[in-house]
Order: structure tokens, then C-alpha cells, then sequence
């Protein structure tokens, strides 16, 4: 659609959205922005969900609003939560928002033994989207997060779990090379199966808490050394408000297909358009070998 405007979106009325990780950041602001549309959001998060709820109901009285925990860097927590959210549905859009930006330069591990990047951000929803498969409405979304990141490492499959070189950000950019491909390799196995549910991705830039509009409780979590940081890099950057706005098209848009890439326009800032992955991450050979691997870390079948 030319001209989209994430300021007036199409009524989401009747449509039931679970955005996960959506207690503070993009997430939360992706479900405030779908809340506001009409859509019935079913927020995951890992703690305490009631500032974020509160925050939801203010910005979009009436409106359906509800939360489950969950933990995707936990398969015990996935497991948990899956039947929760699939009693909420037919799901229609699902966005696995959910992950890990920093952490220890030291490798870390989830409780499930997994390096915990990959963990977190690629494997735990690989394993959330195969349990809620069948809640799934027959014309369901699934949106997946990415990431700029990509842009900047090749990804190692052979290396999954960082044990034999690890960084953090070599870590990072594994998970959403991982997540891109999850993304593209669903879209490839809907194509083939028939289905008319679509798969697609979105990233959200440069997106900073500090440069969003204020909610209490969702967007002043940060340290006094984080918002120092944040108001240095504001001139390149946008806040968590407009850096949800390529995940809230790729749900929302009618003219979107299976297997497009959202982002800002200005790569790191800007409305969101359609964008261009690198080529390993869409590639069919790392796909299918992703898929492989994924099955085998979670222990989640996972048949389109």
C-alpha cells in the first residue's frame, strides 16, 4: 500500500493479536498501537504485566487487553504458556517480539542449556510458534522480529551455540540471522503446504526508549547511565513508539504478503517500507538447516 500511514490504521476489530515481550519497548508499543485499532492484545512477559496493562487501558480505553507469562528464554515457561494463549484464540496475528539485546561478554547459557542469544531470540520462538500452531486462525500472521544486525555478521550454523568462538555480538547477530530465516523458511513451507497463513518480518531500527512518548512505568525503566547514552544517540535514532511501526504494518497491512520485510524507511529511522534482507539469511539451503537445527535443540516438532 502506497501512503501507509501507521497514524491511521485499519480498524483491527474482531482480530485477536498476542505480542510477546510487550511489557516495555517495541512490543509494548506495538500492542498499544493494535490495542488503539480495535484489536483484542494479549501481551507475554516475563515479570509483573500490570503497568503495562494500565498503560494499554489508558491509551486505549475499553479496549481487550490481557496478559500471560511467559519466558522465551525457558522451554519449561513455553510449554506452560502455550496452552494459556491457544485457550485465547483462534489466534489471528502472532509476533514473536520477545528477545535479548544485551547481556555478559561472557557466554552465557538459558536454563536450558542454550547460548543464551540464540536461546532467547531464535530458538524460543521457534519452539512458541510450533506449540501454537494449531490455535492458529487459518489466515494468521506470524510476525517475526529482525534486525540490522544481520548486516554486520555472517552467521556460522556449524557454531550454533558459540562454543568454540564467542562474543556477545557475534551472538546477537546469530539469533536474528536466525530469526530471519525462521521467518523466510516458514513463508517457503506455507507457500509449498497451500496455506493461507502468512509469515513475514519486520525490524524497527534505531529504536530508543528515551526518545518515545512517556509511559509510566513501561518507558523509564532505564538506568541514569542508559539515559545518558540514549540522549547522545537521539539525533540518529527514534523512539520505541515509531520503531514499532514496521512490526504494527506487517500485521496490519491488507496488501501485505508472505515472506516481506518491514523496516524504516531510513533504515534506522523513518515510516516503515518494504526492505531488502541480506542474502544468507534468506537463503533456502540456511533456512531449511536452521529449521533442522531448531528441532533438534528444543525438541519441538514442528510440522506446517
Amino acid at each position: 500500500m502506497s501512503g501507509w500511514d501507521p497514524t491511521t490504521l485499519p480498524s483491527q476489530a474482531g482480530r485477536t493479536i498476542v505480542v510477546t515481550g510487550a511489557g516495555r519497548g517495541v512490543g509494548y508499543f506495538t500492542a498499544e498501537q493494535l490495542a488503539v485499532a480495535g484489536a483484542r492484545v494479549i501481551i507475554t512477559t516475563r515479570g509483573d504485566a500490570t503497568r503495562a496493562l494500565e498503560c494499554l487501558r489508558r491509551a486505549a480505553p475499553g479496549a481487550d487487553v490481557s496478559a500471560v507469562t511467559l519466558d522465551v528464554a525457558s522451554l519449561a515457561s513455553i510449554r506452560a504458556a502455550a496452552p494459556q494463549l491457544a485457550a485465547l484464540g483462534p489466534i489471528d496475528v502472532l509476533i514473536n517480539n520477545a528477545g535479548k539485546t544485551s547481556g555478559s561478554k561472557r557466554r552465557e547459557v538459558t536454563v536450558d542449556g542454550l547460548e543464551i542469544m540464540v536461546g532467547t531470540n531464535a530458538l524460543g520462538p521457534f519452539a512458541l510458534t510450533a506449540l501454537l500452531w494449531p490455535a492458529l486462525a487459518d489466515d494468521a500472521r506470524i510476525i517475526s522480529l529482525g534486525s540490522l544486525s544481520t548486516r554486520l555478521a555472517k552467521a556460522d550454523l556449524t557454531d550454533l551455540q558459540g562454543e568454540r568462538r564467542y562474543s556477545l555480538s557475534r551472538a546477537y547477530a546469530l539469533s536474528k540471522h536466525l530469526m530471519h530465516a525462521f521467518s523466510f523458511e516458514l513463508d517457503r513451507r506455507l507457500r509449498a503446504s497451500g496455506s493461507h497463513r502468512m509469515s513475514l518480518l519486520a525490524h524497527p531500527g534505531f529504536a530508543l526508549d528515551g526518545s518515545a512518548s512517556r509511559r509510566p512505568g513501561v518507558t523509564d525503566l532505564a538506568s541514569p547511565a542508559q539515559r545518558f547514552g540514549e540522549r547522545l544517540l537521539r539525533p540518529m535514532a527514534h523512539g520505541k513508539d515509531r520503531g514499532a511501526w514496521p512490526v504494527v504494518r506487517a500485521a496490519t497491512d491488507p496488501d501485505a504478503t508472505g515472506g516481506e520485510f518491514y523496516g524504516p524507511r531510513r533504515n534506522v529511522t523513518g515510516r516503515p517500507v518494504l526492505t531488502t534482507p541480506v542474502a544468507q539469511s534468506a537463503d533456502a539451503a540456511f533456512g531449511a538447516e536452521f529449521w533442522r537445527l531448531a528441532e533438534q535443540a528444543t525438541g519441538v516438532t514442528f510440522t506446517v
